[in-house]
């Protein structure tokens, strides 16, 4: 199977996540939160920062340890498991798609200041065209899309920059005397609304496959969009207040305006201004809707990889390395929900949104408390776990104020996933989960989890670029021995003799004398817990490798009574130069701080075997 390739740098990272959140939360949203609670929206768009924050954190680390398209559903399914995974991917894929959705039409409603007499409909066959535009776009290239992206945020920000220092001196410090509407839960809740403004921000984990450098480029990428659109929603906000005040509340639709930055730079620099603004609205929606066509398409392709979905969507083009068929089922799903009423689908979107983040915190606490030896993240999110322990009772308060409806469509969404999976996944897909390990800790019982261990290996591999050298394949057939209990150097050396001594083709009495008497003359024991036993055999093309832990100790002599750590290298002659080899690539994995906890601490062989295999150390291929 084809595979996603490595074209999106921190540039793209930032635009992409920067671009996904600068949308309707920034030029429709203002009007509706100044209805709710006056001018302290601008404190609650803060607030709202401040919310996405554990799960901006939590992201970043799972995304660091596991960058595979998907994203959100990758990170739940593998932690949580096919049920939760199913339940993720599919509400993940409906959000993403249908904020893109709404960004679409957005791009035709904004067509009315050139054509104002033209009708719904017009609006909505506008949002077509565009999502036609922008899926073949990321069909042709994801680079090239990662490109336009840059390019429209870039345009973006600017516009925006300019309206913020054109206006601060036009701010009227009088709309801010009646600072707030209602009480500290009305602002909480508007907080909550606003807290989707801040949804796009995780897309990026969706095309982490497709992220050079991911373990670095992800978190700097999203760390950076979430201050920047932070400090930029606080600045257009306090200046569109600050210019408008109760004009915010005075529209044809409704009770407040949906173009409230639009109305604000008319104050400042008349029509001209409010062209320019409505120029960067259209990018913000442009851009929105690019990124989410790119991130909601990841969903279906790694479902199906993952036997959830039909195999159809996981096919990628082997000339173009993109997912075609799951960018066009997912473009035909947007046309669809183009021309679907809106208001409640936003709302339910809105929850579905934070249950995903709900999900995403919970997935960050399973991993790093099942034990999982090769969950690895470049980044680890700061005062775990007491962020996700709040990012989870705020997501849950702020679920229960969307209201009724929407927590009844959301439950039925749930139960569709649930009946999909139960039908159609269950029986195909066979994909662990950390919760498994989970369990096990807490039951102690032999549940295995090798698979999911074998996978989070394979995945290290490639986010690292790990090219397997003459050591790794060695490493991959070498014999590994688990000694439960205390036992002394003679027999420790006679069970490598027994199961060395036929594939190297020596007489197994001769062998155990040979290792008895290397190490009688100078002892292999290099720390009070690690010995490296090494012999030259007479002979040639002969190399073999053996990995042993003994928990209890082995008896080496009276100044290593207790060894639990030992690598036996074995080579003739003319092996000298990869015996050095081995001896400097053994030298740098035992080196990392912590490879004697995750020594004694693996659960098993096969864990043994992948300590070493993605230790850190210099590789020649």
């Amino acid at each position: 199977m084809s595979k996603l390739k490595k074209e999106l740098g921190l540039i793209s990272v930032f635009s992409i996540a920067a671009g996904a959140m600068i949308s309707s939360g920034l030029f429709i949203l203002p009007g509706l939160a100044y209805f709710n609670s006056g001018p302290a929206i601008v404190i609650a768009y803060l607030l709202a920062g401040l919310l996405v924050i554990p799960s901006m954190l939590s992201q970043a680390e799972l995304a660091t340890a596991m960058p595979k398209a998907g994203g959100s559903y990758f990170f739940i399914f593998r932690s949580m498991g096919a049920n939760f995974g199913t339940l993720a991917g599919l509400t993940s894929w409906f959000s993403l798609a249908f904020k893109s959705a709404f960004a679409l039409i957005g791009i035709g409603a904004f067509a009315t200041f050139v054509f104002p007499d033209i009708s719904m409909l017009h609006i909505k066959l506008i949002a077509t065209g565009f999502c036609i535009f922008f899926t073949i776009l990321n069909i042709i290239s994801t680079k090239h899309a990662g490109t336009i992206q840059v390019l429209m945020v870039v345009f973006l920000f600017a516009i925006l920059i300019f309206y913020v220092i054109r206006g601060i001196p036009v701010v009227d410090n009088k709309n801010f005397d009646v600072f707030m509407k209602g009480d500290l839960r009305t602002l909480f809740t508007t907080a909550g609304m606003i807290f989707i403004s801040f949804g796009g921000l995780t897309k990026i984990a969706s095309v982490a496959e497709e992220v050079k450098n991911p373990s670095k480029t992800i978190p700097q990428g999203m760390i950076l969009a979430f201050l920047t659109v932070t400090i930029l929603y606080f600045l257009v906000v306090f200046v569109t207040v600050g210019i408008l005040g109760n004009k915010l509340l005075i529209s044809e639709v409704g009770n407040y305006t949906l173009t409230p930055i639009s109305d604000g730079a008319h104050v400042i620099m008349g029509n001209p201004g409010r062209y320019i603004l409505a120029v960067a609205a259209l990018l913000a929606f442009f851009s929105t809707a690019n990124a989410g066509i790119m991130a909601a398409s990841r969903n279906p392709l790694a479902m199906s990889k993952d036997q959830l979905l039909p195999k159809f969507f996981s096919t990628i083009n082997y000339k173009l390395k993109t997912p075609v068929n799951s960018l066009i089922f997912t473009s035909i799903f947007m046309i669809a929900v183009i021309f679907l009423p809106l208001e409640t689908l936003v709302k339910t979107a809105s929850t579905m949104m934070l249950l995903l983040f709900l999900f995403i915190n919970i997935s960050t606490i399973i991993m790093r408390e099942s034990g999982i030896q090769n969950y690895r993240p470049k980044f680890k999110s700061p005062l775990y776990p007491w962020l996700q322990i709040f990012a989870i009772i705020a997501y849950i308060f702020i679920i229960v104020e969307m209201g009724k409806n929407t927590l009844i469509i959301t439950a039925a969404f749930a139960a569709f996933s649930v009946i999909w999976f139960f039908f159609y996944g269950r029986i195909r897909t066979n994909k662990e989960s950390a919760l498994l390990q989970l369990i096990n800790r807490i039951k102690a019982k032999d549940l295995d989890t090798s698979k999911l261990e074998s996978e989070l290996k394979e995945i290290i591999r490639e986010r690292d670029n790990i090219q397997k050298d003459r050591f790794d394949k060695l490493i991959e057939k070498a014999i590994i021995l688990d000694i439960k209990k205390s036992t002394t150097k003679e027999d420790f050396f006679h069970k490598v003799a027994e199961n060395l001594s036929a594939s190297l083709d020596t007489k197994e009495d001769n062998f155990y004398t040979s290792l008895l008497d290397r190490e009688d003359e100078s002892s292999t024991v290099i720390t009070e817990n690690l010995a490296i036993p090494h012999l030259i055999i007479s002979g040639n093309k002969k190399f073999s490798i053996l990995l042993a832990r003994c928990r209890e100790g082995i008896y080496f002599s009276k100044e290593a009574p207790k060894v639990q750590i030992v690598f036996v290298i074995v080579g003739t002659k003319d092996e000298r130069n990869f015996h050095l080899q081995t001896l400097a690539a053994i030298a740098q994995i035992v080196q990392n701080v912590n490879f004697e906890n995750k020594w004694l601490k693996a659960k098993n062989v096969e864990a043994l075997r992948d300590i070493v295999l993605l230790g850190d150390r210099n590789r020649k291929v």
